[in-house]
């Protein structure tokens, strides 16, 4: 029975859905006014993971993902610009251009992940008027007051009647001392007060009426608005990024609480962070490497381009509650290992059963099941997949044999587990590979023509073939051990 760490209560918990057959997840999609980099790619990949293995499962799965394109202040406070307005102001764009954009952009690069598209994925400026009323409803219950046409969580009228901090396991103490620093905000009455609906300035271009003024929502009310409208006033699982447990995650609580005197998530799931030289990847640091990048390979820490498989078991190898230091090293191994499994899964479809089985596999299946239903721990999936290839290849080699009953269902614990549930693509990726290879290998030959060539003094051929790839778009340069080439 599948275990997942619940964040709120810092445990393991056996997974029990609200309703029997059905599971509902909300998970926080990108803000969408820049490409995904590498951190994006892990709660995509984490809770494709958790999509894949509940469907396995054989529940009935509406797993929503949301689109932020309002509302997402710079440095994700109530102060600043709107980040997307900002991109749109400084390129001469209408916002929803700037939306549009990388909302492709990003889908293309989940596509390349193998990641499942969500089955909705709302906008937070499609469900306005949802958010407008789900101020009111706090403001309602008197959790919320208006103050120059902005409306504001009141933190500590709410932190009387309900547990403000239970899932970061901050109290309102120790958020008071850390946003002290911000007093001089003087529409609020307290400088943690954050805002639910925001008067807009005259320059701020994404803005809507409401009962207070002509405005925008805050960054948190889209979650706790589409969750709720999509999944129930209580739903399954909430998931995200460890980064957004507070203050985003925390303020989601405290709205559904305030609005319907309940809290709507069962089960809260973080991902940890990919970090680079130990700080976490992100925008903010701008330290981050987008996917294109790395498909690329054309940032300066990465060696060569990586393919998305790569990308994706890179990410698979490790726990999602751990976190990764990223290096093109680690890539690079990560790479290594995928193409071991890749060819054993490739020697797997082309063994031929024989009258007994001489190798031990019985336990294949259990044991990647028990690993998937403790928390999802695909690295020790992995880990008996690795094992499992090892006697694949003593088959393949001639040193083993395996019974037809038992290479059926060796066949398809690794299409269950390898394709279905970890999501990685071994045919394309085999195939990626192989052309990788074949096409350096191709240049490498046209350029070693060119060096025998250069050596005889034949440099009509020398020059046609520098002056070709050149055309082509390689860069070719010429060192005192050979050549080296890019494109």
């Amino acid at each position: 029975m599948l275990q997942i760490y619940n964040t709120l209560t810092r445990q393991k918990e056996y997974f029990r859905p609200i309703h029997e057959g059905h599971v509902g997840i909300y998970v926080c999609g990108p803000t969408v006014y820049g490409d995904a980099h590498l951190g994006h790619a892990r709660p995509a990949i984490t809770f494709d993971l958790l999509y894949r293995y509940l469907l396995h499962l054989g529940y009935k799965v509406r797993y929503v993902r949301n689109i932020t394109d309002v509302g997402h202040l710079e440095h994700d406070a109530d102060e600043g610009e709107d980040k997307i307005a900002k991109k749109a102001r400084l390129e001469q764009l209408e916002p929803m251009e700037v939306v549009q954009y990388y909302t492709n952009r990003y889908h293309r690069d989940m596509a390349a992940l193998n990641v499942l598209p969500p089955t909705i994925e709302p906008h937070a400026s499609g469900h306005i008027i949802e958010q407008i009323n789900f101020v009111q409803k706090i403001l309602d219950k008197g959790y919320a007051y208006i103050s120059n046409g902005s409306v504001y969580m009141d933190v500590e009228k709410y932190a009387q009647d309900f547990p403000y901090g239970k899932l970061s396991g901050r109290n309102l103490e120790e958020i008071k001392t850390e946003t002290r620093e911000l007093d001089g905000q003087d529409e609020k009455k307290h400088s943690y007060d954050f805002a639910l609906w925001k008067k807009a300035s005259p320059e701020h271009i994404m803005h809507w009426p409401s009962p207070w003024s002509e405005g925008f929502p805050g960054w948190h009310m889209e979650c706790s608005t589409m969750g709720t409208k999509y999944l129930g006033e209580e739903f399954d699982i909430h998931g995200g990024g460890l980064d957004l447990m507070f203050p985003h995650h925390e303020a989601e609580i405290a709205q559904s609480c305030a609005a319907l005197g309940h809290d709507s998530v069962h089960y809260w799931m973080h991902n940890n962070m990919i970090t680079i030289a130990g700080k976490k990847m992100g925008k903010s640091y701008n330290n981050f490497i987008t996917l294109e990048q790395f498909f690329k390979g054309e940032h300066e820490l990465l060696s060569k381009p990586f393919s998305p498989m790569t990308i994706r078991f890179f990410i698979l190898m490790a726990h999602y509650r751990s976190t990764v230091d990223f290096s093109s090293e680690a890539l690079e191994a990560a790479e290594k290992g995928l193409a071991r499994l890749t060819e054993a899964y490739n020697r797997l479809t082309k063994l031929q059963p024989g009258d007994k089985t001489t190798v031990e596999l019985s336990s294949l299946r259990q044991l990647c099941e028990e690993a998937m239903e403790d928390d999802l721990n695909s690295p020790i999936v992995i880990s008996h997949l690795f094992d499992s290839a090892r006697a694949i290849n003593t088959v393949f080699d001639g040193k083993a044999t395996i019974s037809s009953a038992d290479l059926d269902e060796l066949r398809d614990v690794w299409k269950t587990f390898v394709v279905d549930i970890l999501g990685l693509q071994m045919e394309e990726n085999a195939a990626a590979n192989g052309t990788q290879d074949a096409y350096k290998g191709a240049i490498d030959l046209l350029l070693n023509i060119r060096l025998a060539a250069k050596q005889n003094k034949d440099w009509a051929t020398s020059d046609k073939i520098r002056n070709e790839l050149t055309a082509l778009g390689f860069t070719v340069k010429d060192t005192k051990d050979g050549f080296e080439w890019s494109l």
